[in-house]
């Protein structure tokens, strides 16, 4: 499974972005998906999760509430919607893939097995 990361930016505080995880190679359908975050030196941490069906999210603590998790009809993409971005929010952020054999939606980085390449967010204040 191939994972391709895209949406990523600058804004100021306040505004918006939508990261998109677009996965290839094989199909995803029954796949779990997350998405985690690198900010500089620090290590890497969990942002969102969702399930094959959709109809499970989890959400950092940090995030809730601001970001929403969702796949579109064709299970081939995942998307990360950013609202009300805060400059802390800034980061590398990585989506990956469990695969179904591995359980549902996880929170941690050891139970994904596929990553995509990472697309930067900068918020400025």
């Amino acid at each position: 499974v191939q994972l391709q990361a895209s949406g990523g930016g600058s804004v100021q505080a306040g505004g918006s972005l939508r990261l998109s995880c677009t996965a290839s190679g094989q199909t995803v359908y029954s796949y779990n998906f997350g998405w985690f975050r690198q900010a500089p030196q620090k290590g890497r941490e969990f942002v969102a999760a969702i399930d094959w069906s959709g109809g499970s999210t989890h959400y950092a603590d940090s995030v809730k509430g601001r970001f929403t998790i969702s796949r579109d009809g064709t299970f081939n993409t995942v998307s990360l919607q950013m609202n009300s971005l805060k400059p802390e929010d800034t980061a590398v952020y990585y989506c990956a893939a469990r695969e179904p054999m591995s359980g549902g939606a996880a929170t941690g980085e050891s139970e994904y097995e596929h990553w995509g390449q990472g697309t930067q967010v900068t918020v400025s204040s």
